[in-house]
């Protein structure tokens, strides 16, 4: 773990070189323009400035495009004076605080704009002050505040257009037509409509960010599950070999020289194997993605796990031969048997072991069987091991069931897919 995390720790979040939200999608609230990036401590910076920029933009095309307007709409309405621009300003000011008061600034705009239009001046960009202020509040997740802001603008419209009109400058104003008041209508249901769809979508986007830091923890689980199986399986059957070895060197070392130092040379094999296995482990993490540099283990290593375990005075019979497997099911079955022999080993008095291979169908199955007595509580094995064996069969779909026999003796049974489903 601790070479995982030497890793990580210079990699930016989101363990690529740019900021996470440009590599995940848009971004979220709080960030930049009210959305929230990847990086929590860059989101709360930016939540805490006011919107300058784009205000200032908003700013200028509504008071230009006001003045413009005017000039088209010269005898129909009221003529711009410095009332009509501080409305403005007033109106595009109040978008300053979109971010942080989405509600306020969604009744703020579209009452400015309720003013504007009943003092009579010219139809325009003023609306554009309330477009934007309703579309902060839906996206904020104020829906009702926003639909609230835009229906108050319109039907205040259809007051002042069809019945105000009389008591409204400028003077002699005429009922505005119907069709305009439905493009008025039509332009609200856009808002809103748009808003709604910026809203959802964001949620999915969020749904999705989600979505992707939890399939990366599961995967991160599962790569870290499959690291201890390899490190105990490996560790577990070759400590198990050195320790047997060792009391018989120590046993033996006045009495029989040589077969001292036999013992001595078997536990110089097994950890010289042992620390090969780890450091082909840690190569992986080391460089991810780069192919390993020893080919995994298999079944066709069996006959090495026979002599280890021979070693270590047990005798192993092996029958059947084991079919061609792919890489993935080869290395389970041969960490299955590994483990159920180190348990004889560790755990029974029996020093006879029986392994038998069969192919049956689409499936294979391994048969590991010893005649006990067992030499403790945890006979067979109840920790790690037998749970190892478990997660690695159920991964690859397949089975696994360990128990004593009616004779006293103890059975592990395996049955693995001699294919992996490619939705697995």
């Amino acid at each position: 773990m601790t070479v995982m995390e030497e890793q990580r720790t210079p990699r930016s979040p989101g363990w690529g070189g740019g900021p996470p939200w440009w590599r995940h999608g848009p971004l979220g609230r709080t960030g930049p323009q009210g959305w929230t990036g990847g990086d929590p401590g860059d989101s709360e910076g930016r939540a805490g400035r006011l919107p300058w920029r784009s205000t200032l933009l908003l700013t200028v095309l509504v008071l230009v495009g006001s003045q413009f307007a005017a000039h088209a709409q010269v005898g129909d309405r009221a003529a711009l004076d410095p009332f009509a621009r501080a409305l403005l300003l007033v109106g595009c000011g109040l978008l300053l605080w979109r971010q942080r008061r989405p509600v306020l600034v969604a009744f703020g705009t579209a009452t400015v704009t309720l003013v504007y239009l009943a003092a009579g001046y010219p139809y325009g960009p003023v609306f554009v002050t309330a477009a934007v202020g309703c579309f902060g509040a839906v996206v904020a997740g104020h829906r009702r505040a926003a639909w609230a802001a835009i229906g108050m603008l319109w039907l205040g419209h259809l007051l002042m257009a069809h019945w105000l009109y009389h008591w409204l400058p400028p003077a002699g104003d005429r009922a505005v037509s119907w069709t305009r008041e439905i493009g008025v209508a039509t332009w609200g249901v856009a808002i809103v409509a748009v808003s709604e769809l910026v809203r959802v979508r964001r949620e999915q986007w969020a749904r999705d960010r989600a979505e992707r830091a939890q399939a990366a923890a599961r995967r991160a689980d599962a790569e870290r599950l499959r690291i201890a199986r390899e490190l105990h399986d490996v560790l577990a059957h070759s400590i198990s070999v050195i320790n047997v070895q060792a009391g018989v060197g120590l046993a033996l070392l006045d009495s029989d020289p040589e077969q001292a130092r036999s013992a001595l040379t078997t536990i110089k094999a097994a950890s010289k194997e042992a620390l090969g296995e780890v450091r082909q482990v840690l190569e992986t993490l080391r460089t991810p993605g780069d192919a390993p540099r020893a080919p995994a283990p298999g079944l066709d290593r069996l006959p090495e796990l026979v002599e280890q375990a021979a070693a270590a005075g047990l005798a192993v019979e092996v029958r059947g031969t084991p079919p061609k497997l792919p890489p993935g099911i080869d290395l389970a079955a041969f960490r299955i048997v590994q483990e159920a022999l180190t348990n004889v080993v560790r755990h029974s008095g029996s020093r006879h072991a029986r392994v038998r291979i069969e192919p049956a169908g689409d499936a294979l199955r391994l048969r590991i069987d010893d005649d006990g007595p067992g030499t403790g509580a945890d006979a067979g094995g109840s920790g790690h091991g037998l749970a190892g064996m478990r997660e690695r069969a159920v991964a690859l779909g397949g089975t696994i069931e360990a128990g004593a026999r009616d004779d006293g003796g103890f059975r592990v049974l395996a049955v693995l897919p001699l294919q992996v489903k490619e939705d697995r």
